[in-house]
């Protein structure tokens, strides 16, 4: 993610409504992928100094500040690319869930913001119905669902998941202290927001980028057979936990569960891996007196010479140095490491397989902006 420029100069951030130095309000431009100083024009458009253009807010902007994206003056939809791809958000008339519905807003906006980098399709449920991305903002019906050890069957809860493009998140994910019990309870070293939304896009994108094509045979040869009975094998995880060596061979434990999870897991680990590359070169950051690269964005790998395995390698090593640093940043502050994990050799090849699997998609895709209807949970 990188910084971006106010009109008086000052520096703006990607969650910025208003610019702090001069006053402006600031609104994100999904078509020029930027944000910009916005003046009025009249009672409902505003004048993006960045390129002269007439915008509106977003209603989800306006009506609630939970969104700070633009719509732009030739577009009818009162909400922006983002806010249209919610199904069902969260009960409003529990004042508590205007902050969470907040955060889960910034985790999914940072999402498609590298999505939208990728140059990868994002297609929602009014082109297609059946497959098409779309968001569920959910709350258990007992007090802690999934959060708590004691629910019973009769009991609805809300599982932070994937379904044929529809992405679930449990809005306790968005409370701080309850996410952080959570992954204690779990015994995981890293539980995010947005690490959540990471992951169920790379069950979405493995839908639309490799079930029924001609690459289901090297994904298996690298992430296993998607074909085992997914329940029985996840009941397996639950129950045994992962193979004692499995760091030879997976990104985290719970990769280990199905070959569904590996890809989602490493999935989201490529993304993580590309956005904080391109925040530390924006931040112009150096170690050991080598810059860190411009993070290689597949969208923007279009020339002839271009080499796919050559780009991975410096997005690779960059990381490598990055998160070294990283880690050791924040231990200087006694806090866990920013990036607990390590990339062995199989997990290697795995992150360089979704790299390619990336820049063919981005070569082959215009983005697609498709409306979402958005309801509001009883």
């Amino acid at each position: 993610m990188k910084t971006f420029r106010c009109d008086c100069g000052s520096s703006l951030y990607f969650e910025n409504s208003q610019c702090l130095a001069c006053g402006r309000v600031i609104g994100y431009l999904p078509d020029a992928q930027q944000l910009s100083a916005l003046e009025p024009l009249d009672k409902n458009n505003w004048l993006a100094l960045l390129n002269r253009k007439s915008y509106r807010q977003c209603s989800n902007y306006s009506g609630y500040q939970v969104c700070n994206w633009m719509v732009s003056d030739s577009d009818s939809n009162n909400l922006c690319i983002s806010c249209r791809l919610n199904n069902v958000i969260p009960n409003l008339s529990e004042p508590q869930n205007i902050m969470l519905w907040y955060r889960a807003e910034q985790a999914k906006r940072r999402l498609l913001y590298t999505l939208f980098s990728l140059n990868l399709s994002v297609v929602g449920r009014e082109q297609d119905p059946r497959k098409g991305l779309c968001f569920e903002f959910l709350q258990d019906g007992v007090q802690h669902g999934e959060f708590d050890n004691n629910v019973g069957e009769s009991q609805h809860i809300v599982v932070t998941g994937h379904y044929s493009g529809k992405i679930t998140i449990n809005m306790r994910e968005a409370e701080h202290g309850a996410r952080i019990e959570m992954r204690e309870k779990m015994n995981e070293r890293y539980r995010t927001l947005l690490g959540h939304f990471r992951h169920e896009s790379g069950h979405y994108y493995w839908e639309h980028l490799i079930h029924g094509t001609d690459k289901i045979d090297s994904f298996r040869e690298l992430f296993g057979d998607e074909r085992i009975d997914y329940q029985s094998a996840l009941s397996g995880y639950y129950e045994h936990g992962p193979p004692p060596a499995w760091q030879d061979v997976w990104i985290s434990p719970y990769a280990s569960a199905h070959s569904w999870e590996d890809w989602a897991e490493t999935w989201a680990h490529y993304l993580h891996m590309v956005d904080t590359v391109e925040t530390a070169h924006d931040f112009g950051f150096s170690i050991h007196g080598s810059d860190i690269s411009a993070a290689p964005s597949a969208g923007m790998q279009m020339s002839e010479g271009y080499f796919t395995p050559t780009v991975f390698d410096v997005l690779l090593d960059d990381w490598r140095r990055l998160s070294v640093a990283l880690n050791a940043l924040n231990r200087s502050m006694g806090l866990d490491d920013a990036y607990p994990f390590v990339i062995c050799e199989a997990v290697l090849n795995k992150l360089q397989y979704i790299h390619q699997i990336v820049t063919e998609a981005s070569r082959q895709s215009s983005l697609v902006f498709a409306p979402s209807q958005t309801g509001e949970a009883d």
